[in-house]
C-alpha cells in the first residue's frame, strides 16, 4: 500500500465513522493531491477489496 493509499484509506475510514462520506474536495483538501491521483489510489484499494463502495446504503466497507 503507497503513502497515498494509506492516507486515502485512514481518512474514509474515520469520517466513515461518523457517518459522513468524504467529497472529492475533502479529500483533495486532506491530502493535497490532485483528482486523478486520487481516483487512482481509491481505484487501487477497491482492486485489492480493502474498500468496497455499497451501493444501496451509499457508504463505504472495509
Amino acid at each position: 500500500m503507497t503513502d497515498l493509499e494509506r492516507k486515502l484509506y485512514r481518512i474514509i475510514y474515520n469520517m466513515n465513522r461518523f457517518r459522513k462520506n468524504p467529497t472529492m474536495n475533502d479529500l483533495k483538501r486532506k491530502t493535497g493531491m490532485d483528482e486523478v491521483s486520487i481516483r487512482k489510489a481509491v481505484k487501487n484499494l477497491m482492486s485489492r477489496k480493502e474498500l468496497e463502495w455499497n451501493k444501496e446504503k451509499k457508504e463505504w466497507r472495509f
